[in-house]
């Protein structure tokens, strides 16, 4: 077997997309590899959203170059391929600053990489292979059935987004919105669950404006396909992401509160909490409207928690602006997020706006920022003590004896145990809260576990 070291940077929609590659690379001999030594193909699939994203692509490159250079010595080939955001936005750049690159290829055309890799392979390259097509057919219609095998999976079910925030490269770099249709969806889910997955997330750029065909002719909206997901036997978690508030739709909040299966932690990120903010980056909703929404879903699921993701420093971003989002995130209270510094993304209108803020001052405000996100987290794990809590578990853990799993609330959870628990649910009752995980005592296992999750949230 040829060896095939793929590397996936950012959201999970690209780790989907690496394990569909490896499927499509199989057949041509290739198995999957730790690293890039010795390997007779790489693939980068790569990430626009990250500040310097394309620099530190450049830079991984040059790394791989010197090993490609040390096989060829000994009379073998690597063939590297730059996939995803960054090869979707740089195109034939990435052939002008690495010419050793052999194939460069977009988001939406990855499942033509077999032949491709057939050309390098033949010595057909000439000046890079590259498909950067947004295909009249899905590429979802050419990819191989899920081989799955892990307890947690991610299935993606739409792609591309319609917002078209002043920030944000995915209209760019992954079109518009698609959503695949239901049937297609429930083979997936119920092939993942065959293979031993317990555990589903749907994926997609902007997951909950999903709009796919159904069975019946008519348009299923995100609500209806969890129904209909969740009625696969042996199927025990759902979940989404990511959302936009506009999409959190009666119908899809309602579904959190009937929807045992559907898992009470929801990532809705708000991006600022200044309407001015908010309105320069095209987010179409203002902060009063993702209060309105927090609080609808809250009532219907008492026991739902939260998190967000946040840019700080956005072009003309005063410091009242961002003390109202100090303020958001102090109401909401959220039990984790993710927040950066802005940077500005070429071809985006937000790279052209005037008003961009000192670099030092989005360090500033950030620092505060992920301070002050770092003690709700700490105070909602610690909330989670003593309290007894459905683990699911999905690998061993750093020490002999020990095993991790995850809540409800995608906290990571470690037990000592001389049993395997992987790929079981096990009843938990948490003894100690430090930094992002918990650990605690096994108390009952197996699948006939049932859990009330609803608990009052400090």
């Amino acid at each position: 077997m040829k060896k095939l070291f793929i590397k996936s940077y950012g959201c999970q929609m690209n780790v989907y997309d690496s394990g569909k590659m490896a499927d499509l690379l199989a057949p041509l001999g290739f198995a999957e590899a730790l690293d890039y030594s010795d390997s007779d193909m790489v693939v980068l699939n790569t990430c626009h959203i990250r500040e310097k994203a394309a620099e530190k692509i450049y830079s991984e490159l040059g790394r791989i170059r010197q090993e490609k250079e040390r096989m060829k010595k000994s009379g073998r080939e690597m063939i590297i391929a730059v996939a995803g955001c960054v090869a979707q936005a740089e195109g034939h750049e990435i052939f002008a600053r690495a010419p050793f690159v052999d194939i460069v290829v977009g988001p939406q055309s990855y499942h033509r990489l077999p032949d491709l890799v057939k050309k390098a392979a033949n010595g057909k390259r000439v000046n890079g292979l590259i498909d950067l097509e947004f295909p009249e057919i899905s590429k979802f219609d050419s990819l191989p059935e899920p081989k799955g095998g892990n307890v947690s999976e991610f299935l993606s079910i739409q792609e591309g987004c319609d917002q078209f925030c002043t920030f944000c490269v995915v209209p760019y770099t992954r079109g518009a919105e698609y959503s695949r249709s239901v049937p297609e969806i429930h083979r997936e889910g119920l092939k993942l669950v065959e293979n031993g997955a317990m555990e589903i997330t749907l994926l997609g750029q902007n997951v909950n404006a999903y709009h796919g065909a159904g069975p019946d002719g008519e348009v299923w909206n995100l609500a209806k396909l969890i129904k209909h997901l969740a009625k696969i036997p042996g199927l025990k978690r759902i979940r989404y992401t990511t959302s936009h508030p506009l999409d959190m739709d009666d119908e899809l909040i309602a579904a959190h509160g009937a929807e045992e299966k559907l898992m009470p932690f929801l990532h809705l990120p708000v991006q600022s909490g200044s309407d001015k903010i908010l309105k320069a980056m095209n987010r179409k909703h203002d902060a009063d409207y993702y209060r309105k929404v927090i609080e609808k879903l809250r009532r219907t699921r008492p026991d739902i928690a939260f998190s967000s993701d946040f840019i700080v420093g956005f072009p003309g971003e005063s410091d009242a602006d961002f003390l109202a989002t100090l303020n958001l995130v102090k109401e909401v209270g959220y039990a984790q997020c993710y927040s950066f510094k802005y940077s500005p993304r070429p071809g985006t209108p937000a790279a052209d706006m005037d008003s961009q803020i000192p670099d030092e001052i989005k360090s500033e405000r950030l620092q505060v920022l992920q301070e002050l996100i770092a003690e709700q987290q700490r105070k909602f794990n610690e909330s989670c003590l003593a309290q007894e809590m459905e683990i699911l578990f999905d690998r061993k853990g750093k020490y002999a004896g020990q095993i991790m799993g995850k809540s409800a609330y995608m906290q990571s959870v470690h037990v000592n145990s001389a049993e395997d628990y992987a790929g079981r649910l096990a009843l938990v009752k948490i003894t100690m809260a430090r930094g992002s995980s918990l650990a605690g005592k096994m108390i009952e296992t197996g699948e006939e576990n049932r859990y009330n999750h609803i608990r009052k949230i400090v």
